[in-house]
């Protein structure tokens, strides 16, 4: 059964739907997240560094903006502070065209391009930036091809998710979609198997067979997966807990089910 629905990932044409809309949060902030952005060679419009901070990486970023033409601004602190969307910006404000996200056609032709069983995260509901952008960082990591969030009711890419992410936004593709349960069923017209996590399984994630066109839904921070989600899954697993706490923070639970995901993929 396992296979039949991989042959479908091998043979099926992807058929482009309607371009994914921008956001606008336009704004990189802090020293690792802007060195990255610089070194992935995408579009900056302008960086702003506090006058003073010329010592450390700051040295390196302005070193790298120069040799690529790009404009620096020097302010005074209380301009950058007015200017920042989070308080420990580092001293270093990149502007930059709007976050583009892709299409899921686009993430299945990157593995693809890889000659790889596709691997996506789907993030049901996703709220806290934070929680995005620890995601994304461990996903890029990991190796998966790309990620699928919701437009409504979940965190979108902004400067806060750059900024946790250390960078890894500007590597891993992310689709927005308006509904999640669709996203899954066009993934498994695509070939792959669909894994949710859920506490009330009898599965352990290290139990279950994770190599292959796979696609890993982690829900909402606080009431996980939707029912709805929950039953569009091909399987669902948990991870063993001891303590009197029964839930772990959505980063974590993710980075330990799709390393899990690598550690079998590898082999």
């Amino acid at each position: 059964m396992k296979e039949t629905r991989k042959n479908n990932y091998t043979n099926q044409k992807a058929n482009k739907g309607d371009k994914e809309e921008k956001t606008f949060d336009d704004q990189v902030e802090g020293r690792n997240a802007v060195l990255e952005l610089l070194e992935s060679g995408k579009d900056i419009n302008k960086i702003f560094v506090t006058k003073g901070e010329k010592h450390g990486s700051i040295n390196k970023i302005i070193a790298i903006a120069k040799e690529r033409k790009i404009i620096i601004v020097e302010k005074d602190k209380r301009q950058m502070e007015q200017m920042a969307q989070n308080q420990n910006y580092q001293g270093v404000i990149a502007i930059v065209p709007p976050f583009e996200y892709c299409e899921i056609e686009d993430i299945l032709d990157r593995a693809k391009e890889l000659n790889e069983d596709p691997f996506i995260l789907i993030l049901d509901g996703i709220e806290d930036p934070h929680n995005l952008g620890s995601i994304i960082r461990t996903a890029e990591t990991a190796g998966v091809h790309g990620i699928i969030i919701p437009k409504r009711r979940a965190a979108s890419v902004n400067s806060t998710v750059n900024k946790v992410s250390a960078g890894a936004v500007q590597y891993m593709k992310i689709a927005r979609v308006t509904n999640i349960t669709d996203a899954i069923e066009k993934l498994k017209e695509n070939g792959l198997w669909i894994c949710g996590t859920d506490i009330n399984t009898d599965k352990y994630y290290y139990n279950q067979d994770l190599t292959g066109p796979l696609g890993i839904v982690i829900g909402n921070e606080g009431s996980g997966m939707s029912e709805k989600v929950k039953k569009n899954c091909d399987f669902l697993v948990k991870i063993p807990m001891k303590g009197k706490i029964t839930s772990l923070n959505a980063s974590v639970s993710t980075g330990i089910v799709i390393y899990e995901a690598m550690k079998q993929r590898m082999k």
